[in-house]
């Protein structure tokens, strides 16, 4: 994000505390980058071709799938992002005002807890991206010492973007997307002129409910990042647009998850392995040129690389608000070796990449959906925040409500979070009630908790929010840190 002539490129040393207005001086437009960023995964290719293999879709079909998922997901994200405007700090910190100070450990907890899992599964996404660039390359075969070379390798380049902060992040996204778009008009040429396509638009149609259903897997990546909307906007002013920052976040992702799936779906018409494939990565050095695949694959390593540190950014400031009272590029350090702990369990152990990749999806998307109904109906009345309030961690807060807790909130939270995984099915779990309602069918149960939790909590009875914070309350209280070089 841009703020001041004298802290850009700076090392960011700001916490949850609440940004004061005069460093509030990001553009909206900044968002799209940081979106587009957020896409550059090899995943999104694999998950193309299972649109294909898996739920039998043709070429129409998944066209409406990478078109309807990222609008879906990402609207959701710009909508949480409004909050970070309003408020000028992090998401688990805004969360706060809505769960209670000791309420909001509890989503907290979960979602940070989440948050290793999806910060596993891109790290083992850029080891392979980094082991099949060294064997196009160099005919180096992967080994298991090799795989965790790698791995840690991944982890430690993620640790240092992360921790510099967000203009590190920013600035990585900014050149990343320039990256990105040329070698992937390469790609789509390549196989525009490669493909069969006669066996491409040969390809029957799935059915109504498996198209339902790949919008719903490719959505439920999106959804993860909702929690995280207002990392991102927290340097945007109060009188940003609302509408920009909703429109940047679905057209920064749209304009990756469409080719990239649509690139997927083609691809598997060609080698169907690829939806099933141990590696995900490897199937591009078969499938293209020399020339194009290993500067495509250091692309989406970089991209990778990216995701992984904009979710480590993020997962800082979760802990700190869990109680961790450390500088939030510390508290990265946690997550960065969590992830190399069950990133070298999932490299040497899983058979079947792809499978466990999007059984974690589902089970992923519904322990941050919970979170997101109970704040996104929050935010239908509470247009403030309160930076003094949000940073008060005892007994004379604002927030702290009945005991710390907010009772509508953690109980339409917890209510949410099981109706959802009622409904859920995947490889590793399956819900009582997946299989016998148009939900389960569909694996939609992310859909059902966000909806249940939200309806639940604007129906139940809420502590009174406190008055709008004056000028004075919204100056940071918590961690008073500086942005220095």
């Amino acid at each position: 994000m841009s703020k001041t002539a004298e802290t850009e490129g700076a090392l960011e040393t700001r916490g949850i505390e609440q940004v004061p207005d005069h460093e509030r001086t990001a553009r909206t437009r900044e968002l799209f980058p940081t979106w587009v960023g957020a896409n550059i995964s090899v995943l999104l290719l694999t998950m193309g071709a299972s649109l294909v293999v898996a739920y039998h879709l043709n070429l129409w079909q998944a066209l409406v799938v990478a078109v309807a998922a990222p609008v879906v997901s990402y609207g959701l994200v710009g909508l949480i992002g409004i909050a970070g405007k309003r408020g000028g700090a992090p998401g688990m910190a805004l969360s706060r005002a809505v769960f209670g100070q000791r309420g909001n450990l509890l989503p907290g907890s979960l979602i940070w807890v989440a948050r290793w899992g999806w910060e596993t599964i891109n790290a083992v996404t850029g080891a392979y991206a980094m082991l099949s660039i060294l064997d196009i390359v160099f005919g180096l075969k992967a080994n298991s010492v090799l795989d965790m070379v790698m791995l840690l390798a991944f982890v430690v380049a993620t640790f240092a973007i992360s921790g510099l902060g967000i203009n590190a992040v920013q600035k990585c996204n900014k050149y990343a997307t320039y990256l990105f778009g040329l070698f992937s008009v390469l790609v789509l040429g390549y196989l525009v002129v490669d493909t069969d396509w006669s066996k491409v638009f040969a390809h029957s149609a799935g059915s109504t409910a498996a198209v339902i259903t790949g919008i719903g897997m490719i959505a439920a990546g999106g959804v993860s990042w909702i929690p995280s909307a207002p990392d991102f906007t927290r340097y945007l002013p109060r009188t940003a647009s609302s509408r920009a920052i909703v429109g940047t976040s679905v057209g920064g992702a749209g304009i990756v998850v469409l080719p990239m799936v649509l690139m997927g779906a083609v691809m598997a018409v060609s080698t169907p392995d690829l939806a099933s494939a141990s590696d995900p990565v490897s199937f591009l050095g078969e499938i293209l040129p020399t020339w194009i695949a290993v500067p495509y694959l250091l692309i989406a390593l970089i991209g990778m690389l990216l995701i992984n540190s904009m979710s480590m950014y993020s997962a800082g400031f979760t802990a700190q608000t869990l109680g961790f009272k450390v500088p939030r590029h510390w508290a990265v350090s946690v997550n960065a070796v969590i992830s190399l702990a069950f990133g070298g369990v999932l490299m040497l152990v899983a058979t079947s990449f792809m499978g466990s990749f999007i059984a974690f999806l589902s089970l992923l998307a519904v322990a941050f959906s919970a979170w997101v109904g109970v704040f996104g109906a929050d935010m239908l009345r509470r247009k403030e925040y309160d930076g003094a309030a949000m940073a008060d961690t005892t007994r004379t807060s604002a927030y702290w409500y009945r005991g710390g807790f907010s009772p509508a909130a953690v109980a339409a939270w917890a209510i949410g979070l099981g109706a959802g995984l009622l409904f859920t099915t995947s490889d590793w779990f399956t819900g009582p009630l997946a299989h016998n309602n148009i939900i389960g069918e569909y694996g939609l149960g992310w859909v059902a908790t966000i909806v249940i939790s939200g309806a639940l909590y604007l129906l139940l009875p809420k502590p009174t929010a406190p008055a709008p914070p004056t000028a004075a309350t919204t100056a940071p209280v918590e961690q008073p840190e500086t942005v220095t070089v």
